[in-house]
């Protein structure tokens, strides 16, 4: 892809106001016991999107190596986050809801409820006949549960982590200039207005919307293809009743969806190529910090941010060191290595970064 390779979403970043109380339920619900990295530090280079202002964070990246992406859940230390004022509907603009995967629906849907969460729905059929339901966390955001494949390892998980994004936009031919030509996705599973049965329950889920769901017509391939899996993306618009901007007169790092990030391989290709088509950085660590790494603590890389048409954060992430086995000093250098699957011997042993006694009760 014009010299650089997505290798498939890499997370879903989470803003919320306790960072342990919310990681702790994401652990338990969807099994985001993987932590790949954790620090607190300051934000220096978010601040378009921080008031123009440094801000402290506490900020950790776990993934469920059943498969799928992982989550970034990220708490302010020094400010108030500031809840949205409105419930989030469809047809509102902004990252909606995240997708989940699960073997089996009714066994999900069963679990869920036993667990007493907030479920939307009953389990039913989307457009492609996909087995689905939806339920929220208790901080107000949207996950849709589906059926999906290509799982990594078996670990008797009721799921697996996020496998696609719910996006709002106000203009679907205009966000594909990015989703689909820059990122990927290029393939229509369907694209279909109307009102549909599986959204009963869903604010907004009643009134007349379009969906596109899409998909990469080719596997992506990287060194954690194998976890995170394909991944879908599904742009919804209300055209008749557009709704508000998710983070209008907000901060990235608010409570909610806050991005929706991309593992990537060749950022100066990338940053050309976004140029080019209409979309550059807003933020670029490899420029900011001269062409070296963004040292996260336990990991480290380059990270950038764009926008999508309607002013959705799009991340990308090119990682060079990864830490395999902490506590032995095993981490592993990316850098040179081509955008191929890492062995799988070596991504099974991300399992001794799994959380459990500090954060399950």
């Amino acid at each position: 892809m014009n010299g650089y390779t997505i290798t498939g979403i890499q997370q879903i970043g989470i803003g919320v106001k306790d960072l342990k109380e919310a990681w702790n339920w994401y652990i338990k619900m969807f099994g985001m016991d993987c932590r790949i990295f954790e620090e607190e530090a300051e934000a220096n280079l978010m601040l378009p999107y921080t008031g123009n202002q440094p801000r402290k964070r506490h900020a950790v990246l776990a993934v469920n190596l059943q498969g799928g992406s992982g989550f970034e859940v990220w708490q302010y230390k020094e400010r108030e986050p500031l809840m949205i004022k409105e419930e989030i509907r469809l047809g509102d603009i902004g990252i909606l809801g995240c997708k989940i995967k699960v073997r089996d629906a009714a066994k999900a849907y069963s679990f869920y409820k036993e667990k007493g969460t907030a479920i939307l729905n009953e389990p039913s059929s989307d457009p492609s006949g996909n087995k689905t339901f939806f339920m929220k966390d208790p901080y107000g955001n949207l996950f849709q549960i589906t059926e999906g494949n290509n799982w990594f390892m078996n670990e008797n998980k009721i799921s697996g982590g996020p496998c696609g994004a719910i996006v709002g936009v106000t203009d679907t031919e205009k966000a594909r200039k990015l989703y689909s030509d820059i990122l990927g996705y290029d393939e229509v599973v369907y694209d279909r207005t109307d009102i549909f049965p599986d959204l009963t329950g869903v604010n907004g889920g009643k009134e007349m919307i379009r969906r596109v769901l899409l998909k990469s017509s080719k596997p992506f391939t990287g060194p954690f293809s194998r976890i995170f899996g394909p991944g879908k993306i599904e742009l919804i618009s209300n055209p008749n009743n557009p709704g508000k901007k998710t983070y209008e007169g907000r901060f990235w790092g608010d409570p909610g969806f806050i991005h929706l990030c991309f593992d990537i391989k060749g950022m100066d290709f990338l940053r050309s190529y976004c140029m080019e088509k209409g979309f550059p950085f807003t933020v670029d660590s490899m420029e900011k910090h001269k062409g070296n790494s963004f040292d996260m603590g336990e990991a480290a890389g380059h990270f950038a941010y764009i926008e999508d048409p309607d002013g959705n954060l799009i991340e990308f992430v090119e990682t060079h060191k990864l830490p395999v086995i902490k506590k032995l000093g095993w981490y592993l250098d990316l850098r040179k290595r081509k955008p191929k699957p890492l062995p799988a011997w070596i991504l099974k042993m991300l399992r001794f970064s799994r959380v459990r006694r500090d954060l399950v009760t």
